[in-house]
């Protein structure tokens, strides 16, 4: 009897498709890549045409081991990581590993694309096997060599010449350089004042209803001052006030479109506050497989994908679905058909649940709470997208005053459609329109209007609003600025090497970001190109599609890179040594102070140093001028002098010291509010930093008590067990507040 060997990613994956293979087939899972560029040094011969060096990943040999024996033993292998280009990459690796001859298998060796994890897209999948796909492989080999090429060559000058641990990228730098552009628009922002004029008015119908100043004579009104608002309303008071033109008609608003990479992951983040790194994390939890009633089920399908098209069987679900639950009057007549945007892939279907019968309510028992929203979210989407549109009984009111007038539109929901189901979320809850769902009364063209009311009031016009996780990836992509699956990866780099800060959920960029970013514009212009790195983008498509030969579109990169790159390592500015004067003077000797580079960002110091160490903490004004921040007040007095005590960053981080410093020199560390945990001790955790810069939690009594922790004590009871404190725990995946007392099992979780 023969066997069959079936290699995936994931063991969660593979533990779904051993429930449906059964015993003829034996499933392994590669653990993510097997193989890759080494770590330590580029691991590209630039000089033999970017021949990669790949090695086995450290702590893959076994699982390496473990492939090889099944491989052994087999008599066919199909080889099923993710269908996307990271898989074609995993595949090929894999396939050079267990194969004895180099890549020449003695036994059929297949490529299978499982699209989703049902009975019927293994099934489809295995009875359609076919090679290994050189194109897709040579674009992601290429993919990852060029980003080797500027991370590994551009991050050891950022080293040298700024600090040491900080890294570029070729589309990660391009995405910090949208944050930074954005931030240098707000700051440079000159709000405009203005001022509108409101009447409140009432017809012979009710309810009573306001109206805006529009048009002046048949122009348009621009009031920027109070004068010229109050004198309108005093003109326009004396006026009758008359509808002149009532406009009725019937508007539609169609459903969106089925989720793609991009848009799954902005609308869980509207919705659900999800960040696009933690919306990955869950989608492909539920792609893998749950355990549903004793099944391992794929509950969605393959979540890497950037189009919106949908398979026929699925639609015909869909609008049965539709027909029994809502019935016919939400069906359309035809199925609906998207198209996905210039340039898409679509190599796969859109995001959608892999069976109708498997309602959020049904499987939610089965699910964490974040997996249920998540699934829920796809399911409604993919619902909407086959029902028919909203209809809305819009009406215009157009009310003459003497030579003004002003203008209502109101709408209202006549017939639900898709919107039974699923309404898309929004970047800005103050997008909504005020129109939406207001009524007017019933009135007639003519009707002369009691005026209840008029006021005038002032308004600013807004900066740009700052980046959200939303509408980054949506800039990212309408700029086709990496692909969809490196997106949560690309903005969770942004965070993790303090390029950004999240300000009120929103991404602003920290001085080191600001920093970094100017320096690889001045100096990498190409790189940090926006149309460049789209550019780049097509022609990896171009590659993958057999029309562009990788070492062709690697050489033509390098070589300007290459002359770039040495020139930068000779003239980037060092900021390590550079100074900038101030007209301050240094408060105990007296010397010019002057702004320096250091770990924790732009300081001011003396320039006397190092006879002189007098270092104050500032910050920078929109206009580019600096003044001292002297530190957060606690709000206590200091024990030597009375003074107020001040929360200040020094070297080793933060600390509590005198305002009055250096006069009083009394310092000590930040506390938690938390009374040491250790029996017998009445001490307090406070903050410190270790030698290697992270921050931990100790007892103020240390060395008589060692007690220390590395998460962030919280001075709350648990709601569970009464411990007097909880912690904050960071993981990749977010934020978690839990207990710590062991067995007691109390956890929160807050956004990714």
């Amino acid at each position: 009897m023969s066997k069959s060997l079936l290699i995936v990613e994931s063991p969660a994956k593979a533990r779904t498709l051993k429930g449906y293979l059964g015993e003829d087939f034996q499933v392994e899972a590669s653990v993510g890549h097997v193989k890759d560029l080494p770590k330590s040094e580029l691991g590209v011969d630039v000089d033999r045409d970017f021949a990669p060096h790949y090695s086995v990943i450290r702590g893959k040999g076994k699982v390496l081991q473990q492939l090889k024996k099944a491989a052994h033993e087999a008599d066919v292998i199909y080889l099923a990581p993710d269908p996307d280009r990271e898989g074609e990459a995993i595949a090929w690796h894999i396939a050079d590993e267990i194969c004895p001859r180099k890549g020449k298998a003695d036994k059929p060796v297949y490529r299978v694309m499982i699209h989703e994890i049902t009975k019927k897209g293994i099934k489809e999948a295995l009875e359609h096997p076919g090679a290994l796909n050189e194109d897709r492989y040579n674009a992601q080999q290429a993919r990852r060599i060029l980003d080797r090429l500027v991370g590994y060559q551009i991050s050891p000058i950022l080293w040298d010449k700024v600090r040491r641990g900080l890294s570029a990228g070729r589309v990660q730098s391009v995405a910090l350089r949208l944050v930074v552009d954005r931030e240098s628009e707000v700051q440079a922002f000159v709000p405009q004042e203005y001022w509108t004029l409101d009447a409140r008015l009432e017809g012979n119908a009710p309810p009573p209803f306001g109206v805006r100043l529009r048009r002046l004579r048949g122009k348009a009104v621009e009031m920027k001052s109070r004068e010229a608002a109050e004198v309108a309303r005093a003109a326009a008071g004396q006026e009758v006030f008359r509808l002149a033109k009532v406009e009725r008609k019937e508007k539609r608003r169609n459903p969106a479109p089925p989720f793609i990479t991009s848009t799954l992951q902005r609308d869980a983040f509207r919705k659900h506050r999800f960040s696009a790194k933690k919306t990955m994390m869950l989608a492909q939890r539920l792609y893998e497989g749950v355990d549903v009633e004793g099944e391992p089920v794929g509950l969605i399908t393959y979540m890497r994908t950037d189009s919106p098209r949908l398979s026929a069987d699925a639609v015909a679900e869909c609008r049965e679905h539709i027909r029994q639950a809502y019935g016919d009057a939400y069906v359309p007549a035809k199925a609906v058909e998207y198209r996905a945007k210039k340039g898409a892939q679509e190599a796969h279907e859109a995001i959608r649940p892999t069976s109708l019968e498997r309602t959020p309510e049904r499987v939610r028992p089965f699910l964490d709470p974040d997996q249920f929203r998540l699934y829920k979210l796809v399911w409604d989407r993919f619902v909407a997208c086959q029902m028919v549109p909203a209809l809305y009984d819009q009406t215009t009111f157009d009310v003459e005053a003497g030579p003004y007038l002003f203008r209502a539109v109101g709408s209202i929901l006549k017939f639900k459609g898709f919107t039974a189901v699923y309404v898309e979320g929004l970047d800005d809850p103050e997008e909504e329109g005020s129109e939406e769902d207001r009524p007017l009364p019933d009135l007639r063209e003519g009707d002369v209007l009691r005026l209840l009311g008029l006021s005038a009031d002032q308004h600013f016009t807004q900066p740009p609003a700052r980046f959200t996780e939303s509408t980054l990836v949506k800039e990212l992509e309408d700029k086709e600025i990496g692909r969809p699956s490196t997106y949560a990866q690309i903005l969770s780099t942004l965070r993790d090497k303090g390029y950004v800060k999240m300000v009120d959920r929103r991404f602003a960029p920290t001085d080191l970001g600001t920093l970094v970013t100017g320096l690889l514009v001045d100096n990498f212009p190409n790189i940090l190109d926006v149309g460049f790195t789209a550019q780049m983008e097509a022609e990896l498509d171009h590659v993958e599609d057999g029309k562009r030969e990788w070492h062709d579109l690697l050489r033509g990169f390098y070589r300007p890179f290459a002359q770039t790159l040495e020139r930068a390592s000779r003239e980037m500015v060092n900021v390590k040594t550079r100074e900038e004067p101030t007209d301050l003077l240094c408060e105990r000797c007296s010397q010019p102070m002057v702004i320096r580079w250091g770990r924790n960002g732009f300081f001011l110091a003396c320039s006397g140093y190092p006879t002189c160490k007098t270092t104050k903490e500032i910050q920078r004004r929109p206009d580019g001028t600096v003044e001292v921040v002297e530190g957060e007040s606690t709000g206590e007095a200091c024990p030597e002098c009375s003074s107020d005590l001040l929360i200040k960053k020094g070297r080793f981080g933060r600390f509590v010291a005198c305002s009055r410093y250096p006069d009083c020199k009394y310092t000590r560390a930040v506390g938690t509010g938390v009374s040491c945990p250790r029996p017998g001790c009445s001490g307090e955790l406070v903050e410190k930093r270790s030698k290697a810069g992270r921050t931990f939690y100790a007892c103020n009594r240390y060395p008589e008590c060692d007690q220390a922790l590395w998460d962030r004590p919280i001075p709350r009871e648990c709601p569970d067990c009464g411990n007097p404190y909880l912690v904050e725990k960071f993981t990749k995946q977010g934020t978690v507040i839990r207990c710590p007392k062991r067995g007691c099992g109390y956890k929160e979780e807050t956004e990714g």
